[in-house]
């Protein structure tokens, strides 16, 4: 006999399961309730955890994203996703953030309840991410503006707090640029297919045609036209072997051999009739498949080789979408007591960065002015032609405006105690030294969703073992701060990496070419990107069905596409592990102390204006 449960919350989270498998049409559905983050994995449906107290927003978020995740899986077909699905990022996360509103919005056509409910989960994840206090149009997400506008014009309810002020900034250029596009929406809600079709043009017309790919209709006529034909002849084929045996049977061998012979010779000129009739038009696509077949884009742009078994539950995800607000205060809290000894000098570090910056940035001088210093420099040449009227010079100011600098974290299980705490400390007072210099900062992190493989390797055991499955695990990659989010508003999320179970382990390669990506979307003119590791890449279960060197060879491909295309700097510290092997330009620490002092003298090299100061610093030979 089961001893009943003394928590007052689990008579509502059973309910709120039960509804939810209704809701979804699926009663086999399995309900989780963790403090991951919420989601759906194939027939697994990961909802927040509802506390035994069950304020009134624990309840009103886990209805929300219940029915969310509900209506996901009862209209949401991901073959048909796939097919239509963008290969550029900007425009998959706009096709994404409009299929999601399509399933809320059908499922709140036949049940309005479920559009109350998940405005409420809308409301709190806007609020959360600070969507509330943003007032330029830069800082607010085109994706989630979509979603938001569909979702809207869908369904005729008001956006909650903080999605509205998102919306409102796009709304103008939104409605601008899909003019009529969204007249018939509503006969689309419950048609995927004639909705990615609708999306793919909406995406084309925001500006973002050049990120769709191929057209995944483009062969579809011909492909049915060649299965009906098909169909057609082995019906045909068949009738006539069917009369054949008829006629077989009710005539006399003589004359059943004669009619034989005369069908068969009508159908071998009959034949021949329509191989000379069809032939140009049967040889024709022959010819343009063998030119024209869309060869499948490769998974990394550094070595079209690596492969990938399953991307399906690869997660981009932001911080705060990791722990609740309060579980992040209470991180950054730890990681700012267990680092307070070393506050002093990392701060005299950053104040160090700072003057060396500020003080290059009125190293330039414009000359042959009429008004400012008077250039002694060009006294002498009044002497020899006292003809010549004086020079002028003003000091001119040389401000980093135009810079990113991208730190990216290893968040693997080595890193951690002490190196991880440090690392995220001094990410923090650099982000907001440069941040002081005007030098936009973004903070990023990768790890694995698990150990030893995720859902990743189950699907691959359930599929029979492949040989060369590629990389075998469900990749986590963090941003803790964003280019254009203010310091003040994520420094909490650098707290994250103090939370027990996030560390696992690190694919470095995919991790690198990801942050390069982000980079490359970002309109400054100068990058620089800076990685922090303790090693070569490690994955358990991609390394022991693939070579020894799979991922290590990956990460070197990258790390030399990435030097090739010389459009982003790229440097990189290791703690206790030689990286020098990996990057041109590194420097390794064997003390993790070390690493504020690191990380400040090769950002400052960076920003010499001495070509011989930056090589002593890099590690370089000769300047060049």
């Amino acid at each position: 006999m089961n001893k009943p449960s003394d928590n007052p919350a689990d008579p509502f989270k059973k309910a709120l399961a039960e509804a939810t498998k209704v809701l979804a049409n699926d009663a086999d559905l399995t309900i989780t309730y963790s403090m991951d983050p919420s989601g759906l994995s194939g027939d697994t449906v990961r909802l927040p955890q509802v506390s035994r107290r069950m304020t009134k927003d624990e309840v009103l978020i886990a209805r929300g994203t219940a029915d969310a995740l509900a209506l996901r899986h009862k209209f949401h077909d991901q073959p048909t996703f796939q097919r239509y699905a963008p290969q550029g990022q900007m425009a998959f996360e706009i096709y994404d953030a409009l299929e999601t509103a399509r399933c809320e919005a059908a499922g709140a056509r036949h049940m309005p309840g479920t559009a109350k409910n998940i405005n409420a989960k809308i409301g709190n994840e806007a609020l959360r991410r600070g969507y509330d206090g943003i007032t330029k149009r830069e800082d607010a997400p085109l994706a989630q503006a979509m979603g938001y506008y569909l979702r809207e014009l869908s369904t005729g309810r008001d956006l909650p707090k903080g999605a509205d002020t998102v919306l409102d900034l796009w709304r103008d250029f939104i409605e601008g640029q899909t003019q009529g596009t969204f007249e018939d929406i509503g006969d689309l809600l419950e048609d995927q297919r004639g909705f990615a079709r609708l999306a793919r043009r909406v995406i084309e017309e925001l500006g973002y045609g050049d990120q769709l790919g191929d057209d995944p209709d483009a062969t579809d006529p011909e492909d049915d036209q060649s299965a009906e034909t098909d169909e057609q002849e082995e019906e045909a084929e068949s009738t006539g072997e069917e009369q054949d045996s008829s006629d077989e049977e009710e005539a006399s061998p003589e004359s059943a051999q004669d009619e034989q012979q005369d069908m068969q010779e009508a159908s071998m000129s009959s034949d021949d009739m329509a191989e000379d009739e069809f032939s140009d038009e049967v040889e024709l696509p022959q010819d343009e498949a063998e030119v024209e077949p869309p060869q499948p884009a490769p998974y990394s742009d550094a070595d079209p080789n690596y492969q990938v078994f399953s991307t399906a539950n690869d997660e981009e995800i932001a911080a705060e979408d990791l722990a609740e607000p309060a579980e992040l205060e209470r991180l950054r809290a730890y990681l700012d007591q267990q680092l307070e000894p070393l506050k002093g000098a990392v701060s005299r570090l950053a104040n160090k960065l700072q003057r060396r910056l500020q003080a290059q940035q009125n190293r330039s001088w414009e000359f042959d002015l009429e008004e400012g210093i008077l250039d002694a420099g060009r006294l002498a040449r009044v002497i020899s032609n006292p003809t010549t009227p004086l020079s002028f010079k003003v000091e001119k100011d040389t401000e980093f405006r135009d810079t990113v600098v991208t730190l990216l974290l290893d968040n693997s299980g080595s890193m951690r105690g002490r190196p991880i705490s440090i690392a995220a400390i001094c990410a923090d007072v650099l982000a907001r030294t440069l941040e002081r210099c005007n030098v936009k900062v973004e903070v990023l992190g990768f790890t694995t969703r698990a150990w030893k493989g995720g859902l990743a390797r189950e699907a691959w055991l359930a599929a029979g073992r492949p040989a060369q499955p590629g990389r075998l695990n469900d990749l986590r990659h963090i941003i803790y701060k964003s280019a254009d989010a203010p310091m003040r508003r994520t420094r909490a999320n650098l707290g994250l990496m103090m939370k027990e179970g996030l560390l696992k382990e690190n694919i470095d390669g995919e991790a690198l070419e990801w942050a390069h990506r982000r980079m490359m979307g970002r309109p400054e003119a100068r990058k620089i990107l800076m990685v922090i590791s303790d090693g070569a890449p490690v994955d358990d279960s991609t390394l022991s069905v693939n070579p020894a060197n799979y991922l290590e060879k990956h990460l070197r491909d990258v790390i030399g596409m990435i030097e090739k295309r010389k459009q982003v700097e790229l440097l990189a510290i290791g703690i206790g592990h030689d990286v020098t092997r990996y990057y041109d330009r590194a420097v390794t620490i064997t003390d993790v102390e070390q690493l504020a002092g690191a990380m400040t003298e090769q950002l400052a090299s960076l920003f010499d204006s001495d070509p011989r100061a930056r090589a002593r610093v890099m590690g370089i030979r000769r300047a060049s």
